[in-house]
């Protein structure tokens, strides 16, 4: 269990996915350059085996948008996409339904 003041901390946004490409020494990784409205971010994801590049490419997707970057295999992460785990345990991107804007912050 965590405090509330520690899950308030948390900050998700909403981020569209600009451009996706596999990160080729990886079976699993993927480099997205997302838009928050305003700001532009690139964020790696262990997503590979659910996704190709191509149809992540314009999603919709929810992200944790203040956590500290991190390197994953030589590349910058700025953030981390919200995803489930299907039974075959394979991530399934969470997303938003309906017409949201980039960038809104998810209460």
């Amino acid at each position: 269990m965590i405090q509330f003041n520690t899950f308030a901390s948390v900050e998700l946004k909403t981020a569209r996915i600009e451009k996706a490409e596999r990160i080729e020494e990886s079976e699993k990784l993927i480099k997205l350059q997302v838009s928050l409205g305003e700001e532009k971010r690139q964020i790696i994801a262990g997503i590979a085996k659910s996704y190709t590049a191509q149809e992540l490419e314009g999603k919709m997707i929810i992200i944790v948008a203040n956590l500290e970057p991190r390197m994953l295999m030589g590349h910058e992460s700025q953030g981390m996409l919200l995803a489930a785990t299907n039974e075959e345990g394979n991530p399934i991107l969470i997303t938003p339904e309906g017409d949201v804007k980039e960038g809104v912050v998810i209460k």
